[in-house]
C-alpha cells in the first residue's frame, strides 16, 4: 500500500496540470467548445430522464386541471345550448301567431319561466310502458303531471314523484293522449301512442281533414299541461280509405325518446298568451287533466266527470248533468 501511494500522488498531480492547462487554452482559444458541445448533446438524454418524473407529474396535474375546467365549460355551454334550442321551439308557431299577437301589448312576459336538468336514471321501453326514470324529484320541485322536454320538443310529463326522483309517461305510452293541431293548416286533434318510441296515433281524424306527409304536429294548448305551439311529432303516413270513416294517420315524435340522457322539466308563464288553456270537460274525458289516461277507459273518468261534485245525489237525470261545464 505504501508503495503506491506515491503512484497516486504522481497521477493526481498530473491530471492536476492537465486540467489547468485545459482550462487555459479554452479560456484563451475556445477550441474545447466541440468537445464540449458533444458532451452535452451525450447527456442530454439522462437529464430529459433524471427530469421526465417531474415533468410527467407537472403534465398530468396541469392536464387534469384542463380537463375539468373543460368539462365544466362544456356542461355550461350545453345547458345554455338546450334552454335556448327549448326557446326557439315555439318560433315555427309564432309566425304563424305573428298577426294575431300584434294588437297584444309589447311587454309579453316570457312563456318559459324556468327549466331544469335531469339525467336519465332508467328506462322502460315496451308495448305496455314507455316511462323514464330522472334524478329530479320534488325536493327540485317537480310535481306530477309538470312537462317534460327535450332541446328537440316534447318528452312527456311527470307521473309520479318521488322526493329525489320523477318517473316519466312519455308520449308514446300506450296510455298517453296529447292535444296537438297541425302547424300548417291549423286542424286541431288528438296524438295517441301506441307503445313504440318512434310512433304516435292520430285516430280521430276525419277523410277530408287538411292533413298531409311531413306535416309538424305541435301542442294545441288545450288540456292545460302545454302551451300552444312546441314541436311534438313529423306526419310519417298519411292513408285514406273510402270504407273508413276516419284516416289512418301514423307520426314519428321530434324528440328522441331512445337516445336521449338528459331532459328538461320545463315551467311555463300562466299569463302569455300562448299558454295551456283549462282542461274542458271534453279534453278531460279523452286525456284526462293531467292529458293521460288509459285509452280502454274502464272508470268514469273517461265518460264523464265524477258524480261526486254534484250536489244531489238522486239517480241519474238530465238535471245531473247541468253542474258539468
Amino acid at each position: 500500500m505504501t508503495g503506491r501511494t506515491p503512484a497516486y500522488g504522481f497521477r493526481f498531480f498530473v491530471y492536476a496540470v492537465v486540467c489547468v492547462v485545459l482550462m487555459f487554452y479554452d479560456q484563451r482559444g475556445g477550441w474545447l467548445e466541440s468537445v464540449r458541445g458533444g458532451l452535452s448533446a451525450i447527456a442530454y438524454p439522462l437529464q430529459l430522464a433524471v427530469n421526465s418524473p417531474s415533468a410527467a407529474l407537472r403534465w398530468t396535474r396541469s392536464n387534469f386541471a384542463e380537463r375539468a375546467q373543460l368539462d365544466a365549460e362544456n356542461a355550461a355551454l350545453a345547458a345554455e345550448l338546450r334552454e335556448l334550442k327549448l326557446k326557439s321551439l315555439r318560433f315555427a308557431a309564432l309566425e304563424r301567431e305573428n298577426a294575431q299577437l300584434r294588437g297584444l301589448q309589447a311587454t309579453i312576459p316570457p312563456i318559459l319561466e324556468k327549466t331544469l336538468v335531469g339525467e336519465v336514471v332508467s328506462v322502460e321501453l315496451s308495448m305496455l310502458r314507455q316511462r323514464l326514470l330522472i334524478n329530479r324529484g320534488s325536493t327540485n320541485g317537480v310535481r306530477k303531471a309538470q312537462p317534460v322536454m327535450t332541446a328537440d320538443g316534447v318528452l312527456g310529463q311527470v307521473l309520479r314523484v318521488g322526493p329525489w326522483s320523477a318517473e316519466i309517461i312519455l308520449i308514446t305510452d300506450a296510455e298517453h293522449a296529447l292535444p296537438v293541431e297541425v302547424l300548417r293548416s291549423g286542424l286541431r286533434t288528438i296524438a295517441v301512442g301506441v307503445g313504440e318510441s318512434d310512433r304516435l296515433s292520430l285516430p280521430y281524424v276525419p277523410l277530408n281533414s287538411d292533413i298531409r306527409v311531413d306535416d309538424l304536429l305541435v301542442t294545441s294548448g288545450l288540456g292545460g299541461v302545454f302551451p300552444q305551439g312546441l314541436p311534438v311529432a313529423t306526419i310519417t303516413t298519411a292513408k285514406r280509405d273510402p270504407a273508413q270513416p276516419l284516416a289512418q294517420i301514423v307520426a314519428t315524435p321530434v324528440s328522441h325518446i331512445d337516445r336521449d340522457r338528459h331532459v328538461l322539466f320545463a315551467w311555463f308563464s300562466p299569463t302569455h298568451p300562448a299558454a295551456a288553456g283549462p282542461a274542458t270537460v271534453d279534453a278531460e274525458q279523452t286525456v284526462g287533466t293531467a292529458a293521460f289516461q288509459p285509452q280502454p277507459a274502464a272508470g268514469p273518468t273517461a265518460t264523464a266527470p265524477p258524480v261526486s261534485t254534484s250536489p244531489v245525489s238522486p239517480p241519474p237525470s238530465p238535471a245531473a248533468t247541468e253542474p258539468q261545464q
